[in-house]
Formats: C-alpha cells, sequence, structure tokens
C-alpha cells in the first residue's frame, strides 16, 4: 500500500460502495462452498451427483442435483485466500445465482454449544485492525465495517434447521485456527460474534462484490479448543450439510 487509507474516503459503514448491498442472481446454480473433503462428504451424501468431480487448482468441484435442480458443491481448500479465489472464479464463470457456505466453525458467543448451528447475519475479518485511520475492527479499508448475508436465504436456513438450535448472528474469520489466548482475545474485540472459522467472511466479501445473496451455515465443532474440533467435526459438518440441503429444497 503506496499511502494511509482514508478514513474520510472510506468511511466505517460502507460509504461509496453502500449501493453495492443490493443482491443480484445470475442464471446459473447454486454454489455450495465447503473447505474440506470431510465438510464435502455429508453433502454429496445428501444429494445426487450430475456430472463429473473436477480438480482445478486448490479446488474440487462437484456438479449435483437437490431437488430436480443444479447446483455445485465446491471444496476450497483451507483459508481466507483460497475461499475467495475459488469464489471469484466461480461467481465470475458460471453466473450463480447464490453463494452458500458450510462447514464447522468454533464457537465464541456466550452460550454457544458444541451441536449448535451458527447461521451468520453478518461477517467481519478477526485480525483486521485499521481503526487508527477509522475503520471498525475487523474491517478492510473500502469494504463495509461488515458484510451482510441475504436476509431470505438467512430465513430460509433457519426454518431448515428444524429442531437443531440455531443461533443467527456475527461471524468473524481468520486464517489463524482460534484457540487458546487467541480466542479470548477474539471475544473482546468481537464481543457479538457467535462463532470463528477460516472462509465464510472471504466468501462473504466475494459475494458482496459480485452483489450475490449469500450465507454461511456452520455446525459448532467446538469451543475454540482444537481437541474438540478432530472429535466433533464430522457432526458438524453434517448437522451444517442437512441444514443447506433442506434450504436448497426449498427454493423456488
Amino acid at each position: 500500500m503506496s499511502e494511509h487509507p482514508s478514513a474520510a474516503a472510506h468511511p466505517a459503514d460502507g460509504g461509496a460502495h453502500r449501493d453495492r448491498s443490493a443482491r443480484t442472481t445470475g442464471a446459473g446454480p447454486v454454489v455450495i462452498f465447503v473447505a474440506m473433503d470431510d465438510e464435502a462428504q455429508p453433502i454429496l451424501a445428501r444429494t445426487q451427483a450430475s456430472g463429473t468431480s473436477e480438480v482445478v487448482g486448490s479446488a474440487r468441484t462437484y456438479p449435483v442435483r437437490v431437488a430436480g435442480r443444479d447446483a455445485l458443491l465446491v471444496a476450497t481448500g483451507v483459508g481466507l485466500v483460497n475461499a475467495a479465489a475459488v469464489a471469484a472464479v466461480v461467481a465470475s464463470g458460471v453466473r450463480p445465482r447464490a453463494l452458500i457456505n458450510a462447514g464447522s466453525a468454533g464457537g465464541l458467543g456466550a452460550g454457544v454449544q458444541v451441536g449448535d448451528v451458527v447461521v451468520g447475519a453478518s461477517y467481519a475479518y478477526a485480525r483486521a485492525d485499521v481503526r487508527m485511520f477509522g475503520y471498525a475492527m475487523g474491517q478492510v479499508p473500502g469494504m463495509p465495517a461488515t458484510f451482510a448475508a441475504d436476509g431470505p436465504l438467512v430465513a430460509a436456513a433457519q426454518a431448515a434447521a428444524g429442531e437443531l438450535t440455531v443461533r443467527t448472528g456475527h461471524v468473524v474469520s481468520s486464517d489463524a485456527f482460534i484457540d487458546g489466548p487467541l480466542a479470548e482475545e477474539i471475544r473482546q474485540g468481537f464481543p457479538d460474534a457467535l462463532s470463528a472459522d477460516m472462509e465464510s467472511t472471504a466468501l462473504a466479501h466475494v459475494a458482496h462484490l459480485y452483489r450475490l445473496p449469500f450465507v454461511s451455515v456452520r455446525g459448532i465443532s467446538d469451543l475454540c479448543g482444537a481437541a474438540e474440533f478432530a472429535e466433533h467435526l464430522d457432526d458438524a459438518a453434517d448437522r451444517a450439510a442437512g441444514v443447506v440441503v433442506r434450504l436448497l429444497e426449498t427454493l423456488g
């Protein structure tokens, strides 16, 4: 960056970028993003294959059908850069109808428990900090203070959760696995955050840039602890997959 970011040019509420909050839809399929194969498998088990799986860069794509409609499942690889790079290619290439994120997450908020499902209503970067120039914690210069999910998709995800415990609210993402002292630091910086993961905000960022509807649905695998994550990853991914597939079944 050749010069300091300007708080006046890019106010914390998004300023000139506010018009991008209006969502558009493409003619292509709904695209479901996961990070890992462990998170893809329960979605594949609930859908019908409709084409050949392909590997492109860090990603593996799976054409599927849900309730007679085409969708595309994409395993991006772990982390913000993998998620954003793959999502941008997909968004510009297949003109998706909507972007949906599924998988596991660590619980941050008070009362969030392993076994819950978190539906993200807003998203921020856990380690982005340019507050000295007037931005909000978690905000990237020139972007909104938070990236908003699509309201109808949030409502559809809530309805699709059935008897699962669903919590809807703020989600943060980082390229670090949030654990121990770092979890406490993130809680202090984002007291309203329900969960933390490594991809949701990057996907929300791309959806914002391409004006596409987006929502993230994550099963809570741990309370920001590595041992819990390993133990409950499969269960968390399975819960999120169930919600996402039922959500897709309700889309007109």
